[in-house]
């Protein structure tokens, strides 16, 4: 019976059904969605640095090495930090970067901008100087008439600017004696110094000297400083009858015999001259209280509007004591 038993159990089979692979689910769109973010962010980074200044660089530089420190130094009164970017703060059309109440975050950087702007300024001044000196040399030079005073006409690069200076020769005066009536020869030479000034952008100091010889014959107080003054705008009128614009002068004045070429020769005849100063912006601005250097993002001050010009001044100074 036990065999039997046996014999009669039940054989059970288990089938292991195999399914396909179970279908993907969207945590693949979220990993590329954040590849595709992390480029965009990548490629945006790189674009601010390319479009971004050295100084901007700097300050970003700064800031994330020290927070608190710039926080501080280029902040605004309630604490908060500066924008160091272009565009930042309340006016998006200012390059430099602002607080929240839209003031200059970093004036020192402005500071430097504008100091460099004026060098490039005294570059370009003592450049077109250069040039203008060798213009009016070769222009007496290839002059056959002119050439023979070539003596008398000195060119010299001062601090100042380009100064031109017609001077007296013993036998060979530029005015006739005692008076403001301007000799042929000096017409000529002015004539050709101011169709040259007629295409330069500075500004132009004329003064008139004489030696220290007493006028004689002065009548009501007539002396050198009339004298002087009423030669320097003798000359003027020749140069502006030339071509150059009369609103380039700035300054015409008599110095009578204050500034002698040959100190140690008052009476010599190279101390009675015409000085026509080229004046360097710096010049300029010391002269007239002026600056015609642009400030950044801002209108340059105490300059005149455009298409206007200073005034020009005739000054005379008082008589000698």
């Amino acid at each position: 019976m036990a065999s039997d038993a046996k014999k009669l159990q039940p054989i059970i089979v288990k089938k292991v059904k195999k399914s396909g692979h179970a279908a993907h689910g969207g945590a693949w769109k979220i990993a590329y969605a954040d590849f595709v973010t992390a480029m965009m962010a990548f490629f945006l980074l790189m674009w601010l640095l390319g479009s971004t200044t050295k100084g901007d660089l700097k300050g970003l530089s700064d800031y994330f090495s020290s927070p608190l420190k710039v926080a501080m130094t280029g902040g605004s009164g309630t604490g908060a930090s500066a924008s160091i970017l272009p565009g930042g703060g309340a006016d998006l059309s200012q390059t430099a970067g602002q607080n929240q109440q839209g003031e200059s975050a970093d004036p020192l950087r402005k500071k430097r901008a504008l100091e460099q702007l004026k060098r490039d300024a005294a570059i370009q001044d003592a450049k077109k100087l250069a040039a203008l000196a060798a213009k009016i040399s070769a222009a007496i030079s290839n002059n056959r008439k002119l050439a023979q005073y070539s003596n008398q006409i000195r060119l010299e690069t001062t601090p100042d600017g380009l100064q031109i200076q017609i001077v007296d020769e013993q036998g060979r005066p530029m005015f006739t004696s005692g008076s403001a009536v301007v000799q042929p020869y000096m017409r000529e030479i002015l004539r050709e110094i101011g169709a040259a000034l007629n295409g330069v952008e500075n500004r132009i100091s004329l003064d008139g000297h004489t030696d220290q010889a007493p006028f004689s014959g002065g009548d009501r107080g007539y002396s050198n400083w009339e004298l002087s003054a009423d030669r320097a705008n003798a000359s003027r009128r020749e140069l502006v009858a030339a071509g150059m614009p009369e609103d380039k002068l700035v300054r015409v004045t008599g110095m009578a015999s204050s500034m002698l070429l040959e100190p140690e020769h008052p009476l010599a005849p190279v101390n009675r001259r015409i000085s026509i100063m080229v004046l360097t912006r710096e010049a300029e601005e010391r002269l007239l209280g002026t600056s015609r250097v642009p400030v950044l993002a801002e209108e340059p001050q105490g300059a005149p509007p455009p298409g206007e010009a200073a005034p020009a001044a005739a000054t005379t100074p008082p008589a000698a004591q």
